[in-house]
């Protein structure tokens, strides 16, 4: 018996999970102490991965899943002094098992430095295990990943159950790696060996994906459902895929390293049947598709949300919502499948950005169509906004900022544009010298590129400035007096950021025009107390004059002159 232990590092860089951002989500544990939020996916790769080996292998394996994601939500208090005394004794105290195999999967390159500690980790504790990597960041940055750590003994390049089920049934691992063109050691790179994907062309020959390995209860933080504030039962939530691959070229994206630019489609026969499994066996009530693309065939995206309508499941749409394809039926049906919440992909508000820039297939009449359509439908909205790609100016920013300002969405998410290892936007900003080595494993919540217009610092100060603007100032819920609607972003960022002294001051006006006279009190004081006792929040509500000692003061901070160089 081949016993796999597929490993999920923490999608945060230790030093943001103990130190996080004053402007980043955060928790509070039981020892009273703010900690970065660690938001959670369901593991698709290392789920699909143990299904397609238990199904395929010759050989009797076994697999077992640890989600560090999961775990460092699950602690009370965090008392290590560093990642691998934390990676340690969870070896020594919670794993009983010796692998035979160890798997690392990650996706995000904030996971880049986690990896290096777990595999050492690991190579310290299972001298004798076979370890190994897979998913985005080893694709992209198996160079580096190489060269910054021995305790691999091969990465995968691209989707892994071609490789990995050929490498289980091998009597001689050693031997299958070196001769298999999808696994990479630091021989066949000096060699310059050119290696190439092993892709599964009929996706059905995948079985239903091996849920029973995870936590399933656990999964209700992860970014789609986090991000919904209208959604209150945030659990019994599943990941699922019934695509993979995306063709376009938007340059910030690196998902097509993995599944490659060609579209492949699980059969409709095959999605109706897992649905109606995750329904049936696991009392799913939400399915979170993560599809890259989902929009690439609009006739059998439609017909995917008729299914879910008709299971009576709701939908949530984390992924691949082709702005262009949501015409009105198509928003429709999905709000027929209970996706009465849905993330926007604007990326920019300025249309040189988009079409030079990012080379995204997107004009800004289309977003503005959309955004109108799902408010007369009835379905809120969350834009996802990029700051600070190279090549972007200060004027194309505040280009954003006015567009946003009008956007008749719902709530803007603002993050920082990173450069992820794989995406053409890293390959510039290693050309231009934009960034420096340290900031490999960088995230959307921290800015690392600095270009002849703008420094990191300027960025992670317009992002925040923009994002109180556009969803405090200038929110528009609040200023068609939609009060309810607007309570859902003011709150979803209370329970972000516990302390947001904004967000405390406009929720208490809206509970108060709502009647709710005693929280609106409440929220009042907390907001007042941010305002006096906090530098910070003093700061943020003196650059837009607004006091929490008056109310009117939120509609003369509309009526102020233009502030968008108050940071130049």
């Amino acid at each position: 018996m081949t016993k796999i232990l597929f490993i999920i590092p923490p999608h945060l860089s230790f030093e943001d999970f103990l130190n996080p951002l004053t402007n980043a989500k955060q928790i509070r544990k039981k020892d009273g102490k703010f900690y970065g939020s660690l938001v959670t996916d369901m593991p698709l790769g290392a789920l699909s991965l143990s299904a397609y080996m238990k199904k395929y292998c010759k050989k009797n394996i076994e697999t077992h899943l640890i989600d560090f994601n999961i775990e460092l939500n699950e602690i009370d208090t965090y008392d290590f002094a560093t990642p691998t005394e934390y990676y340690a004794d969870f070896f020594q105290n919670n794993l009983h098992i010796k692998p035979d195999i160890i798997a690392l999967s990650a996706l995000f390159s904030s996971s880049y430095f986690n990896i290096l500690d777990i595999a050492a980790s690991c190579r310290k504790y299972f001298p004798d295990s076979l370890i190994l990597a897979g998913g985005s960041v080893p694709t992209s940055m198996y160079e580096h990943l190489f060269k910054a750590s021995s305790a691999f003994d091969a990465l995968c390049y691209g989707e892994g159950e071609l490789p990995f089920t050929a490498l289980i049934d091998a009597d001689d691992h050693e031997e299958l790696i070196n001769s298999h063109p999808s696994w990479i050691t630091q021989k066949k790179i000096d060699e310059k060996y050119m290696f190439s994907h092993d892709f599964i062309e009929d996706l059905d020959v995948i079985p239903f994906y091996d849920y029973d390995m995870c936590k399933m209860e656990k999964y209700g933080a992860n970014p789609a459902i986090m991000a919904y504030g209208s959604i209150k039962d945030k659990i019994d939530n599943f990941h699922i895929m019934t695509s993979r691959g995306c063709p376009f070229r938007c340059t910030f994206c690196a998902s097509h390293k993995v599944h490659g630019r060609t579209m492949r489609y699980y059969s409709m026969e095959r999605v109706r049947e897992d649905l109606k499994r995750l329904k049936d066996t696991y009392d799913a009530k939400i399915f979170v598709f993560q599809d890259d693309h989902f929009m690439a065939d609009t006739t059998r995206a439609k017909a995917i949300a008729n299914y879910v309508s008709e299971l009576q499941v709701k939908a949530v749409f984390q992924n691949g919502l082709t702005l262009f394809s949501l015409d009105r039926d198509m928003l429709i049906a999905f709000k027929n499948a209970g996706a009465d919440q849905l993330v926007l992909p604007v990326e920019s508000g300025s249309a040189r950005v988009l079409k030079e820039i990012m080379r995204k297939p997107l004009k800004l009449e289309i977003a503005e169509r959309v955004a109108n359509d799902c408010r007369d439908l009835d379905i809120y909205t969350n834009v996802n906004i990029l700051i600070g790609m190279p090549g972007e100016t200060k004027d194309d920013i505040e280009d954003t900022r006015l567009f946003l300002r009008k956007l008749n969405a719902n709530w803007k998410i603002l993050s920082v544009a990173t450069p992820l290892v794989g995406a053409e936007m890293h390959d510039i900003c290693i050309e231009k010298n934009y960034i420096n080595s340290a900031d490999i494993g960088c995230d959307f919540r921290k800015a690392v590129v600095e270009t002849e217009d703008f420094s990191a610092q300027y960025i992670q100060m317009i992002t925040y400035d923009i994002n109180l603007d556009v969803n405090f100032i200038h929110n528009t819920d609040f200023i068609l007096e939609e009060y309810a609607l607007a309570l859902i972003g003011f709150e979803t960022a209370i329970r972000a950021k516990e302390d947001h002294g904004i967000a405390y001051f406009y929720a208490s006006i809206c509970h108060k025009r709502l009647g709710h006279h005693d929280i609106a009190k409440q929220y009042l004081t907390n907001a007042i107390a941010s305002y006096e006792n906090d530098p910070v929040w003093r700061k943020h509500f003196d650059r837009f004059n607004l006091t929490p000692h008056d109310e009117n003061s939120v509609i003369r901070a509309r009526e102020l002159p233009q502030l968008e160089r108050h940071y130049a």
